[in-house]
């Protein structure tokens, strides 16, 4: 009996039980099922996308405004503009690619110098715009400025072989096409053999392009007709398109500042707005205010739309009677200013892979070895896009070109015979050179240069071609200038001692041409003249 009045009764049960927030609870279930910060769905995550997309669905749906807003940031921001000209001049440079051509001879295995020359002379001579351009306005190194400037903003370049009659006085010329010819949202499924064509491009089953479609504005032009538009189809063996793949699968080049360019706009629009209260507030004089009952009153324009108050300089703004000036005291441009500049340039240099200092042209506060630091990174990845160009553009046209000079007599050595078509296999050695740079500290260049020679660790012609030259252009200027000053009566000492860089106004290890004298110096000989005299 007492046991069951002492007894502990069970706990009532609340009627409505307790629930968690729903913001912990997602949250905990988020953190049960997602081992990444990054695969969390949350509210501070809502608007970052969770949806891969394929490269073909990306290119269709980003590639036209991205170009559009390229081009007008290559047009509008001085940044844009500067990593545009920065990307030509490092790319292409003063000479653009310089053809090297290294045949050799079958039996011995040294250089055909002779088909060499010619080959490079004909070369030279293609290159110039009234062949190598069917509009015969641009010549090689200017075409290849002209791709440059439109990966920038496009992405990608296009440039057509252009053959006969039309194509100018060699035959064989290019025709450098506008991307936006080539619709990226032409597309179609199942072609008769299972092809298919995607971002206006026609490929096998297996992806190897077959043919390109331009948009033609004449009917009497148009080889194909899809959805109510005429185009041009061109094979595809006739077309050079090279772009930089960011995505497995991507078939259209996206433009080089696709990364930075919302940084570029939202910077540029931020000066504007600093240029703006900058102006406003050097103008602003003071204003006019009317006691009551005695202010103009408004016009009917006033009075529907508002009162616009401009600001001008040295003027004195007079506001209606009744109206009243609240004015925001906007603190901008302030110092802060400079800073959010530079860490916005900052982010837009790291998007477009160029120094900062570069970019902006800002070279506060740097030293030696942090600018040499940042322009090797940067030269590499120029280096890089060389390699891609040459390999894309430059061997193509070349390999093209030699095929129609060779048929046609147009290469030919010193005594005007032609190389032969049949050996066109051993012409086709050949290497292009882009363009290098001078170091920040040449002398210390030349000097780890001298000793890598001399160690073995480098050869001649590396050191020559590292600095943008053709070894064998240098060893002829070399040999032209010994003959030279043979010829001049200039006797073998002197010659031996300037080739061999002796000869540099007694700081050498040897002496202009004598032998070094004995005795010590500053001291009298017997004759009492100076030893060193």
């Amino acid at each position: 009996m007492f046991g069951k009045l002492f007894s502990r009764s069970a706990p009532v049960q609340e009627a409505t039980a307790r629930k968690t927030p729903p913001m912990l609870a997602r949250q905990r279930r988020s953190g049960r099922t997602r081992n990444f910060d990054a695969g969390q769905n949350d509210r501070l995550t809502s608007g970052w996308t969770n949806t891969p997309l394929p490269a073909d669905q990306i290119i269709r749906r980003n590639w036209r405004t991205l170009v559009a807003r390229s081009r007008e940031q290559a047009a509008n921001n001085p940044y844009g503009k500067a990593f545009q000209r920065s990307a030509r001049r490092n790319i292409v440079g003063q000479q653009g690619l310089v053809l090297q051509a290294s045949s050799k001879d079958g039996s011995s295995g040294t250089l055909d110098q002779g088909a060499n020359r010619a080959i490079e002379r004909a070369w030279k001579s293609w290159c110039k715009a009234q062949n190598c351009d069917v509009t015969g306005r641009r010549s090689f190194r200017q075409i290849q400025k002209e791709l440059i400037n439109g990966c920038v903003t496009d992405g990608e370049f296009m440039v057509r072989f252009v053959y006969g009659r039309d194509a100018g006085p060699w035959g064989f010329a290019l025709q450098v096409l506008d991307p936006m010819r080539c619709p990226v949202d032409l597309d179609e499924e199942k072609r008769p053999g299972g092809g298919f064509i995607r971002a206006g491009i026609e490929y096998t089953k297996l992806g190897r392009p077959i043919a390109y479609y331009f948009t033609t504005l004449s009917p009497n032009e148009a080889d194909y007709n899809y959805g109510g538009r005429g185009f041009v189809k061109v094979p595809a063996d006739e077309i050079v398109h090279w772009f930089e793949a960011d995505i497995v699968g991507q078939k259209r080049g996206l433009p080089w500042m696709a990364t930075a360019l919302w940084r570029m706009h939202q910077l540029g629009e931020f000066e504007k707005s600093a240029l703006v209260a900058a102006r406003d507030g050097a103008n602003r004089q003071g204003f006019i205010a009317w006691e009551d009952g005695r202010g103009p009153d408004l016009t009917e324009d006033e009075a529907e739309e508002g009162i616009e108050i401009e600001s001008e300089p040295g003027i004195y703004q007079s506001i209606p009677g009744g109206a009243k000036i609240v004015d925001s005291n906007s603190q901008y441009p302030n110092g802060e200013m400079a800073v959010f500049s530079k860490h916005m340039l900052r982010g837009v240099a790291s998007g477009l892979g160029v120094a900062y200092n570069d970019l902006s042209n800002d070279l506060e506060g740097v030293n030696f070895s942090s600018i040499r630091h940042g322009m090797l990174a940067e030269r590499d990845h120029w280096k890089e896009l060389q390699e891609s160009l040459i390999e894309s553009f430059a061997l193509p046209v070349y390999e093209r070109w030699l095929s129609f000079a060779l048929l046609g007599g147009r290469i030919t050595l010193e005594n005007g015979s032609p190389l032969p078509a049949a050996k066109r296999q051993k012409f086709m050695d050949v290497q292009f050179q882009p363009r290098r740079w001078e170091w920040i500290d040449p002398a210390k260049d030349v000097k780890a240069d001298v000793e890598a020679m001399d160690n073995l660790i480098k050869s001649h012609g590396q050191v020559i071609r590292e600095r943008g030259r053709d070894p064998q252009d240098v060893y002829a200027e070399i040999a032209a200038d010994i003959e030279g000053m043979r010829a001049a009566g200039i006797s073998e000492d002197i010659i031996t001692a300037v080739m061999t860089g002796k000869l540099k106004g007694g700081q050498g290890n040897g002496q202009q041409g004598s032998t070094p004298q004995t005795g010590t110096p500053g001291e009298d000989n017997e004759d009492g003249n100076n030893a060193g005299d």
